[in-house]
């Protein structure tokens, strides 16, 4: 996922923030303290988002009809599957160092 992001990016980049052909955002359900570490990880990446919503738990849905989200991708089926119906949503595989 770092690399899609990273390119992602770097065509941000090429063009005036205002003019960018792309736009993203970060939909996460997590709350603070988590949205630090996020933070922290796509500035050592060098990664623009354009916006962020923290959502604490509440559904993501909403956010992403009212963003005018193209495409959504997240972690885990629950979500993806909920937002089918009304955007393109991907899963993308996560392993947890744990199981």
């Amino acid at each position: 996922m770092p690399d899609f992001l990273k390119t992602l990016s770097a065509i941000q980049k090429a063009f005036d923030k205002n003019r960018a052909p792309i736009r993203t955002a970060l939909v996460t359900a997590r709350n603070a303290p988590a949205h630090e570490r996020v933070i922290r990880t796509l500035r050592a990446w060098d990664v623009r988002i354009d916006e962020a919503f923290f959502l604490g738990g509440m559904s993501k849905q909403e956010v992403l009809k009212a963003f005018g989200a193209h495409i959504y991708f997240d972690d885990q089926a629950i979500h993806t599957d909920a937002t089918a119906e009304f955007v393109p949503s991907a899963r993308v595989p996560y392993k947890n160092n744990e199981e």
